[in-house]
């Protein structure tokens, strides 16, 4: 049997366990304090989390499976604000599609839009290579120069993926050009470096990732307000830059190389940047168009009343116009994902979903009822989800569907902690920085299965940077709730 048809076979079985686990979740009786709309939104959850965990079909399709089965296994069920109704289909379908009305959707569309124009350009090459011809031929210079370049472009590609897409054909093209093998020290470290500072920077950049915009979906779906980009990099930005220092020290540590010096690496760098040649008028216009946004996006309710996703969308129209935009519908649509805002309109509505019929409420009880957490000091709450928080992001191969389901559950149970000392939509922010932990294994992020496909390294090499990583970004979320998060009123 080959490999390939092995690995539809077993999509088909986790398929049919996830329709299994629906099926008892729905025929159980429902346990005490639990509403029937509460329980089948359980069972919808069960079913979309084995799918996502197990990747039994496509993100896109999960979502259409998600979106069908709220309108019909909750358009059966009694209102939950009138038990002696049923809520019907149309109502139910509303819930579903509730969440591509949330501003963060529009963001997030906004956001690849701009990362499809850094790829058809090739501003972010541009910019990739520009920072590494500045950082020499040591290899420790080259190492920190993929780090900037991580930095600096979390900024302005407002995707993982598309980061980490933009840098990866660097790096091989260097380790070609210093005639080394990808299977070489030298190849890995740098690659995975890539991967991992990528997740990094999803931490201290607002808009670096789509997760981020899940939790603050709901954060201001329940807390009535937002946080906005300059509040974000406030609280962040100290954390991500101290974790790029350890990725630093860590992956010399692991992956030392013979060689300190690679010859002629500055040359090859420049003469790559030689053959971009110089700048076009799109690449410009986009660096304008992306700037103007960076300092709109810094600025939010600072210097002006505008928030993130409004900005976001008027920059997309500039880059469509004809004549001062830079790319065409038909260029940018071929490099939209489109799966990825659909999977987190959907995920959004499935969390909402669960807060609204208290079943996030419930299965908070249920998990964390017995463990005195509301008699805890707010530090060992956030030691307790986080580490929570890291060991269920092992059987999850997204960040925003890890999100969509954890940070409801989150809301849930910092609400029911009655701890008026403690600000709540700060203990749900923290636990989304710890959402872009993806730091252990590939399969663990997007752009961690980009750098893994290069060949360049094994899943051993991955986990032996990521399980150091994790256990200091653990240690360094404690000390920061235990400091710098608790002066800035974070916590």
């Amino acid at each position: 049997m080959s490999p390939k048809t092995d690995l539809g076979e077993k999509r088909w079985i986790w398929l049919i366990a996830a329709f299994a686990v629906l099926a008892t979740g729905l025929l159980l009786p429902a346990p005490d304090g639990l509403s029937e709309a509460g329980q089948r939104s359980l069972a919808v959850l069960a079913f979309a989390v084995i799918l996502w965990i197990t990747e039994a079909v496509s993100y896109p399709v999960s979502a259409a499976l998600i979106l069908s089965l709220v309108a019909i296994m909750l358009g059966g069920a009694p209102n939950p604000d009138d038990p002696n109704a049923i809520l019907g289909t149309q109502e139910a379908l509303k819930m579903a599609l509730s969440g591509f009305g949330n501003s963060a959707v529009a963001l997030v569309a906004g956001a690849l839009f701009l990362a499809a124009a850094m790829q058809e350009t090739g501003l972010d090459k541009r910019i990739a290579l520009l920072v590494l011809s500045r950082v020499g031929s040591s290899v420790r210079g080259i190492l920190l120069g993929v780090i900037l370049v991580s930095m600096i472009l979390s900024f302005l590609v407002p995707s993982t993926t598309a980061r980490v897409a933009a840098i990866l054909p660097i790096i091989l093209g260097m380790v070609a050009a210093f005639q080394m093998k990808r299977e070489s020290r030298f190849a890995a470290l740098l690659v995975i470096t890539s991967a991992q500072a990528a997740s990094i920077w999803n931490i201290g950049v607002k808009t670096a990732a789509a997760q981020n915009m899940v939790a603050i979906g709901f954060i201001e779906e329940t807390f009535g307000r937002g946080v906005s980009w300059g509040q974000w990099f406030l609280y962040a930005a100290p954390f991500s830059i101290i974790m790029s220092i350890v990725l630093y020290f860590v992956m010399l540590k692991l992956f030392p190389l013979e060689m300190n010096e690679i010859p002629n690496g500055k040359a090859m760098v420049r003469e790559q940047l030689k053959k971009l040649g110089p700048l076009t008028g799109a690449e410009w216009r986009l660096l304008v168009i992306t700037l103007s946004l960076l300092v709109l996006w810094s600025t939010e309710n600072v210097l002006h009343p505008f928030d993130s996703a409004s900005v976001t969308l008027v920059a997309v129209a500039a880059m469509l116009m004809p004549h001062i935009g830079v790319f065409s519908w038909k260029q940018a649509e071929k490099n939209i994902p489109w799966g990825t805002i659909i999977l987190f309109a959907v995920g959004i509505s499935l969390g909402t979903l669960l807060l609204e019929t208290e079943a996030a409420t419930w299965l908070t009880q249920a998990v964390f009822g017995q463990m005195g957490l509301s008699a805890m000091s707010p530090l060992l709450i956030v030691a307790f989800i986080a580490l929570f928080n890291i060991l269920i992001h092992l059987g999850f191969a997204s960040a925003t569907s890890l999100a969509a389901t954890l940070i409801p559950i989150v809301i849930a149970l910092v609400q029911g902690l009655d701890r008026p000392d403690m600000n709540l939509a700060g203990m749900v922010l923290i636990q989304q920085f710890v959402v872009s932990f993806g730091f252990i294994l590939p399969v663990n992020a997007p752009q961690n299965m980009l750098a893994y496909g290069t060949g360049t390294f094994s899943t051993g090499d991955f986990i032996k940077s990521g399980i150091p990583l994790t256990l200091i970004g653990y240690l360094f979320i404690l000390l920061f709730s235990a400091t710098y998060w608790k002066w800035v009123g974070l916590i």
